[in-house]
């Protein structure tokens, strides 16, 4: 389906402040649509003069809808909807006195003129479906009243209101709770939903009549509440915000809508939504993943131990060859603590792996035969990437990095300084690392798939098998050295 900002610009002069007022109005919408028990759909005029189109539709969730299919970017001529042709033209509500009937239902149309800055831009046709009505009661007068102050404030260019608000999915709505206060803050109604969250709170009794911000304060301690300045705004209806309040065992969002049908402030709706399972639910995550961390960081300290005892070990061993064996077990488990200590150090189970990558190279020279001879560079950023990519990537890299110094740069083969390039690329879900040394290259002969070398076996079991990859290994074309490729799907 097209969107509101290409039906704009293919079929309409709106400029980029209509287009954003429009937007405005539709992210408040279904509070009309909802209190108004009413469908709503926005016609943008034609360039030409010719109609309107269909920028936006809005269902109802507190009664049935009026429309069995979407009517998102039809077009509509002049003539064939009166009532679209005189709001706009006209710039006043406009209600039809019979019905029209749309699939064997009878609908009643009203048309809001959409005014900003003395002009209209747009219109909303108000279609309700007439066989969800019934007899109403106190609950739905106060929403068709607190509707029609909203649509005469749209008409009249106060709605929407650029005020100050949240825009969480938590943010209540008309059937979570809703209060209707007078110019000073009293209540006059409020919803059976709405009772019950300050029953909660504490309430005994009924809130008619009484102070919204008053009882508020008697409920809720000081530091459960926002400042005086946001709870006498938000809780007297005078400021279009949201706030929470609550104590140590119910929570409560409360977003106000101050209504000013003819510009005059009359009084405000305030929506009630209880989050007390949503903010424990919060609570909980929290706590798991702190201590998702805390079991990261200890991870962490256990390989470093065990990584102290193989050099420990190393030292007390004469033969060359287990000493040998002994360094690379432990870059080995150095480099699995680097993804660990990061993730520990993570609010999501993600790796920024840069750091991790950038590390694995500067850490060569703690194990490398030539030492600070041999310099590392990365070109391109690896990204974030899941845990389970990040260990055994950086146990791949590591065996590349250290299989490059050892066999690139054999120790006294050379006293220039090598350079080592670490090239990352990410295109299309998938990730490619190119490891390029300028050493003395591959052995005459060499085969990656009959090779022994344990580093190599372990890279090709990490890659292919582990993580569904691809291992390359060749000279590099027309210069020396030799480049190590490998390619991982991140989907």
């Amino acid at each position: 389906m097209p969107t509101l900002t290409e039906l704009v610009r293919s079929h309409t002069d709106l400029d980029e402040a209509d287009v954003a007022w429009l937007q405005l109005l539709m992210a408040d919408w279904q509070i009309v649509a909802d209190l108004s028990f009413a469908d709503l759909v926005l016609w943008l005029p034609d360039r030409d003069g010719q109609g309107f189109w269909a920028g936006g539709q809005m269902r109802p969730t507190t009664g049935p809808t009026a429309y069995i299919d979407d009517v998102l970017g039809t077009f509509v001529p002049i003539g064939r909807r009166p009532l679209l042709d005189v709001a706009y033209s006209q710039g006043r509500l406009v209600r039809e006195g019979d019905p029209e009937w749309r699939d064997n239902v009878p609908v009643r149309v009203e048309v809001i003129p959409v005014r900003r800055g003395g002009r209209v831009i747009a219109v909303i046709a108000r279609n309700t479906n007439l066989l969800g009505v019934r007899t109403p009661s106190r609950l739905e007068l106060t929403y068709l009243q607190t509707a029609a102050d909203l649509t005469q404030m749209i008409a009249n260019g106060f709605f929407p209101s650029s005020g100050q608000r949240s825009d969480h999915a938590d943010t209540p709505r008309v059937g979570d709770g809703a209060v209707r206060v007078d110019a000073d803050g009293k209540v006059e109604y409020a919803s059976p939903n709405a009772l019950s969250a300050f029953r909660r709170l504490g309430l005994s009794g009924d809130l008619s009549d009484l102070s919204l911000a008053e009882v508020t304060r008697e409920l809720v301690p000081p530091r459960s509440r926002p400042d005086e300045e946001t709870l006498s705004a938000v809780l007297g209806g005078r400021a279009h915000r949201d706030t929470e309040i609550g104590t140590e065992l119910v929570s409560l969002i409360l977003r106000a809508i101050p209504l000013r049908p003819e510009g005059e402030h009359i009084g405000a709706l305030v929506l009630v939504r209880d989050v007390t399972d949503l903010r424990r639910r919060d609570r909980e995550l929290v706590t798991k993943d702190a201590t998702i961390r805390e079991i990261h960081h200890r991870v962490k300290n256990n390989l470093q131990t065990v990584a102290a005892l193989l050099r420990l070990q190393a030292r007390r061993i004469d033969s060359a060859e287990a000493k040998a064996a002994l360094e690379e077990a432990v870059r080995r488990v150095g480099s699995i603590a680097i993804v660990h200590e990061t993730l520990s150090q993570a609010v999501e189970e993600v790796v920024q792996f840069d750091d991790v990558a950038d590390r694995i190279g500067g850490a060569l020279g703690e194990v490398g035969g030539v030492g600070g001879a041999v310099r590392v560079r990365r070109d391109g950023s690896f990204g974030g990437l899941s845990s389970e990519v990040a260990t055994p990537l950086a146990m791949a890299l590591t065996e590349l990095l250290q299989n490059a110094v050892e066999h690139g740069y054999p120790e006294g083969a050379s006293a220039s300084v090598g350079q080592i390039l670490m090239t990352v690329r990410r295109s299309r879900g998938v990730l490619t690392v190119t490891v390029d040394d300028d050493g003395r290259g591959l052995p005459e002969g060499f085969d990656l798939a009959t090779s022994t070398n344990l580093g190599l076996s372990i890279v090709g079991t990490l890659i292919e098998s582990e993580l569904g990859g691809s291992l390359r290994l060749e000279g590099r074309p027309g210069e020396s050295g030799a480049r190590a490729e490998i390619s991982v799907p991140l989907g």
